[in-house]
């Protein structure tokens, strides 16, 4: 049995992506944490396509070897959003996430750390993707 908890967070995230934008200034920081999230969520799909096409090319050739790196990038990508999502839901609560509730100081120095991590998320998202759909047109 799966745990529940990512996908708990994952339709907590969700509901926020929905949510019409506040009458402030520009995005609060987690807004923008979380607009990070909502821009790579969807390349999960896209990591899962890439993982089955990919599979069925391994095999024990040099070429095959490359796609077996390639798919296990991709799912270790899809682990680390995952990983994330369900670190970042442990952090915060969803009035903190969805209302923009007030942090504590701790609170805000963990902000500051989610949000370095999932800019590095994005990347290595981004990455794995890349390298996997470059392997593929070869």
């Amino acid at each position: 049995m799966k745990p529940i908890l990512p996908y708990i967070l994952l339709l907590l995230l969700s509901f926020h992506a929905c949510k019409n934008a506040s009458d402030k200034e520009g995005p609060t920081q987690m807004e923008q944490v979380m607009a990070v999230h909502d821009e790579v969520m969807p390349e999960m799909k896209t990591i899962a396509d890439l993982v089955g096409e990919l599979r069925s090319k391994v095999d024990s050739t040099a070429q095959g070897m490359e796609y077996e790196k390639a798919m296990k990038d991709l799912q270790a990508s899809h682990k680390a959003m995952f990983d994330w999502m369900q670190n970042f839901g442990t952090r915060f609560t969803s009035d903190e996430i969805l209302n923009g509730a007030p942090l504590s100081e701790e609170k805000q120095k963990w902000l500051d750390e989610e949000e370095d991590k999932v800019m590095a998320l994005k990347e290595q998202i981004s990455e794995s993707i890349d390298q996997a759909k470059s392997i593929l047109e070869e």
